[in-house]
C-alpha cells in the first residue's frame, strides 16, 4: 500500500561527497516485493548472489515508511543515550549483562582535546526482550522509555526480512517456509537492534584493515546518515564507499545464508572507516537490525535441487554448530578469517578478523 512519505533528517548533515567512486548497489523496491513483482524479485535475487548488498527503497510502502519513521525516532534516542555519563552507560555493559547483548566501548589511540581517549560505542538490544520470548535483560532507562518504538521497529524490520526470505525461497527452489521456519520471530535468536557511535578520528590504514569483516547472520538492515561504510568490490577488489540515501535502507546478506545455501548467495566483505570530507568532522551514528537463524538451528547446507547441485566445500565438512554457538564464537573473534561467496574461508595470514580491534562497525 502506498503512502505519502516520511521526512528524514539527512538534510541536517553535510552532503555526501560527489567526487568519489561509490559502490554499485542496485535499488530494490519494498513495495514491489510486497506486490510480488517478478522483475523486482529477480533484481533482488541477482543482487543477493552478485554483490550481497543492495538499497531497499522504503518509500511507497506503508511498512517501509514505518521503518523510516522508527529509525528517525531511534536515531534521536541513540544520540541521547551516547551523551549519558560513562558510568551510567557502563551499568549496562556486556560484561555485566550478557556475553553479546548490552553496551560496549572500544577506546582508541586518538584523544580528545582534554586528553581523554576517544571511543567507539555500541549498544545491542535483543529482539527476544521486545517480543516477550525471554525474561528481559537489564536495559537502560531510555530503552524502557522507548520500549514501544523499539518493539515496533523490531516487528517492522522482521516483516521486511521475512518478506525477503520468502522471495529467496522461491528463487532457491525451496518449499515455502523453509527459510521462514528457521527464523521465527517468536523463537529465541541472536536478532538485535544496535545503536552505533563512532568518534571523529583520522584515517588509519591499520584500523581500516583490521575492520574488514563479513556479517555472520542472515540479513542486516542498516540505516545511516553519514558515509563511512565501505564494501570490497568483488571484481575490482577496490574499497568503495556506500552512499546513504534518504528513504532507503542498506541491506546486506550474512554468512549464515552463505552456509545454508552452499555458497549460492554472497556475504560480501565490508568495513566502516571515517567518512570522507565534508562529513569527516562529525561523530558518526548508525542504526542496525541484525537477523540471525534461531539459536537452536544447526548451521548446515539445506536440501534442495538447486542447493544440491552445488559442489561440496571444505566448510561442509567442518564440525557443525548451532546458530547460538556460531554467533558467540564469531562475536569474540574465535573463528578465523572471513567467509567468501562460495562459503569457503579466506585466511588472513592466520590472523583473527575481529572488529573489536577498532570498534568501527556498521
Amino acid at each position: 500500500m502506498a503512502s505519502v512519505g516520511v521526512a528524514t533528517s539527512h538534510h541536517l548533515y553535510p552532503p555526501f561527497p560527489t567526487d568519489i567512486t561509490t559502490a554499485p548497489l542496485v535499488a530494490v523496491s519494498l513495495s514491489k516485493l510486497e506486490s510480488g513483482d517478478q522483475a523486482e524479485s529477480q533484481a533482488f535475487y541477482d543482487a543477493s548472489k552478485n554483490l550481497g548488498f543492495f538499497y531497499l527503497k522504503l518509500e511507497g510502502s506503508s511498512l517501509g515508511e514505518s521503518v523510516v519513521q522508527g529509525a528517525e525516532q531511534l536515531h534521536q534516542v541513540q544520540l541521547e543515550f551516547f551523551k549519558r555519563p560513562q558510568s551510567e552507560k557502563e551499568e549496562y555493559a556486556r560484561e555485566k549483562i550478557d556475553p553479546f547483548f548490552g553496551y560496549r566501548k572500544a577506546e582508541l589511540k586518538f584523544k580528545d582535546e582534554d586528553g581523554t581517549p576517544k571511543k567507539n560505542e555500541t549498544y545491542n538490544m535483543r529482539k527476544d526482550d521486545f517480543m516477550g520470548n525471554a525474561d528481559p535483560l537489564p536495559c537502560h532507562p531510555l530503552a524502557t522509555k522507548n520500549w514501544d518504538v523499539l518493539k515496533q521497529y523490531v516487528v517492522d524490520c522482521r516483516a521486511a526480512i521475512d518478506l525477503m526470505l520468502s522471495h529467496l525461497e522461491k528463487h532457491l527452489q525451496l518449499p515455502k517456509g523453509t527459510l521462514a521456519q528457521l527464523h521465527r520471530i517468536t523463537a529465541l535468536s541472536g536478532d538485535h537492534v544496535r545503536f552505533n557511535q563512532a568518534a571523529i578520528q583520522p584515517w588509519s590504514d591499520d584500523n581500516a584493515r583490521a575492520a574488514e569483516h563479513t556479517d555472520f547472520g542472515t540479513l542486516t538492515i542498516l540505516m545511516n546518515w553519514l558515509g563511512g561504510l565501505q564494501i570490497k568490490h568483488p571484481e575490482t577488489q577496490a574499497w568503495v564507499y556506500v552512499k546513504p540515501m534518504p528513504g532507503f535502507a542498506i541491506v546486506n546478506l550474512g554468512d549464515a545464508l552463505v552456509k545454508l545455501t552452499a555458497g549460492i548467495l554472497r556475504s560480501n566483505i565490508h568495513r566502516v572507516v571515517p567518512p570522507a570530507p565534508p562529513q569527516d568532522g562529525l561523530t558518526r551514528n548508525s542504526l542496525v537490525y541484525f537477523s540471525r537463524p534461531e539459536d537452536a538451528v544447526v548451521l548446515r547446507r539445506m536440501k534442495g535441487d538447486l542447493i544440491d547441485q552445488q559442489p561440496l566445500s571444505q566448510k561442509d565438512e567442518e564440525p557443525e554448530m548451532t546458530a547460538q554457538e556460531w554467533t558467540l564464537r564469531r562475536s569474540v573473534g574465535d573463528l578465523k578469517g572471513v567467509y567468501t561467496h562460495k562459503g569457503g574461508l579466506e585466511l588472513r595470514q592466520g590472523q583473527m578478523v575481529d572488529v573489536k580491534q577498532t570498534g568501527l562497525i556498521a
